[in-house]
């Protein structure tokens, strides 16, 4: 596996990713909003053709990865990134211009995240695992909470176009790294086995690892159903409760420290490894949640429902990531699934939204109740999934 010093600067990466994207496409709703007049069916819309953009891109970003090299996808990933943001920082003065820079985004980055996820993962032990991806999703999600925490500030303080500008600044300084670390990676002597944190774990049983796998890809998707449903209508909560957008990155980033707290708990306690009541209570919590934010106009309730929103997401999107790097050896394809995931979740949820509001406009909350009919059909799949191969635990 790659060295200490390789992975701390993965690791960087990473961060530096996360905060990037996370203002850029968090964001990217409020700029639609601002800049073009988008409502909530627009914005839903839109974030339906990014999700659907990001499934075959993961796939063929984390096939890439195992074929050609991890550092020569991070290197198509943050170049790709950097020529579509230095674009529409220049030319995106149409919608149909913004979208279609966006979209090329989406690319770049698809490239990016199975990437960083195998690198992490290569060559570790059961524990060594568990204590990367715990630091991996600690360091993603903590960059990516302060990303939205402050985004709406440093874009109302910045103006529009840091929107394109600030992500480019860090993607440029990313690739520069990818290259020196590129460079370091062909001189340095492999480690050994990393101590373990939280205490060994014994690897699953491979019929039983594959099943959780299963479970995890289903129940991780309607997450991001989820998320990316809550992402795109957030213009529409803020306005309900008459936020500014600094205000809104303020309380409706809750969330998100929430499931930062989530992981780290995770990581250091490995009791929840392949134990499917964990699972299916977060999942259940998912959808009460969702409800709440979308349909109670009361921002303190709504707080307290993103603080249990974090951390079912948390413990669902672990799941996913560490099950998918400890069930088979071809970490970036792997990692390029968990993605896709990821992508067709983003897809569904806001597409069942928007045609919801298309044909039941009539109908208060039209958007939330269909999606959460949405997420119901995902808990009815998991237990499916759960029956069909595991005794009772």
């Amino acid at each position: 596996m790659y060295s200490r010093k390789i992975k701390t600067g993965v690791f960087i990466l990473e961060g530096l990713n996360s905060f990037a994207v996370t203002y850029y496409f968090y964001y990217f709703y409020f700029f639609t909003q601002q800049q073009f007049g988008f409502g909530n069916q627009a914005n839903l819309a839109l974030a339906a053709v990014i999700g659907l953009a990001c499934v075959p891109a993961a796939l063929w970003g984390g096939r890439f990865a195992q074929r050609a090299g991890y550092f020569a996808a991070l290197k198509v990933g943050f170049g790709t990134m950097i020529v579509a943001l230095t674009l529409g920082w220049q030319f995106a003065t149409s919608p149909a211009v913004y979208i279609a820079l966006a979209l090329v985004t989406v690319v770049g980055m698809s490239f990016t995240w199975p990437t960083l996820e195998a690198l992490v993962s290569e060559g570790e032990t059961g524990a060594g695992l568990q204590r990367h991806i715990g630091i991996y999703n600690v360091v993603w999600a903590g960059t990516g909470a302060l990303a939205y925490f402050t985004g709406g500030a440093l874009l109302e303080k910045l103006g529009r176009q840091s929107l394109f500008f600030l992500p480019l600044a860090l993607q440029v300084g990313q690739l520069a790294l990818t290259f020196w670390l590129h460079h370091q990676s062909a001189g340095v002597q492999p480690l050994a086995a990393v101590s373990p944190v939280g205490g060994p774990t014994a690897p699953a049983p491979r019929p039983r690892a594959k099943t959780f796998l299963r479970m995890a890809w289903l129940a991780n998707p309607f997450a991001y159903i989820a998320v990316n449903t809550l992402v795109a209508a957030m213009p529409g909560v803020a306005h309900n409760l008459n936020l500014t957008t600094t205000q809104a990155g303020f309380c409706c980033s809750l969330w998100c420290f929430a499931r930062l707290a989530a992981f780290c708990g995770l990581w250091f306690w490995a009791g929840w490894h392949y134990r499917f009541r964990w699972l299916l209570t977060s999942y259940l919590l998912l959808i009460v949640t969702f409800v709440v934010i979308l349909v109670v106009p009361n921002l303190a309730i709504v707080l307290l429902a993103q603080l249990a929103l974090g951390v079912a997401l948390g413990l669902i999107y672990y799941s996913s990531l560490f099950y998918s790097m400890d069930a088979g050896d071809t970490k970036g394809v792997h990692g390029g699934i968990h993605e896709a995931a990821i992508g067709l979740g983003s897809f569904a949820g806001p597409a069942v939204g928007a045609l919801s509001l298309s044909f039941l406009p009539q109908v208060a909350n039209a958007g939330a109740w269909a999606v959460s009919g949405l997420l119901v059909l995902g808990l009815g799949g998991l237990v499916w999934l759960r029956r069909g191969a595991l005794p009772s635990r």
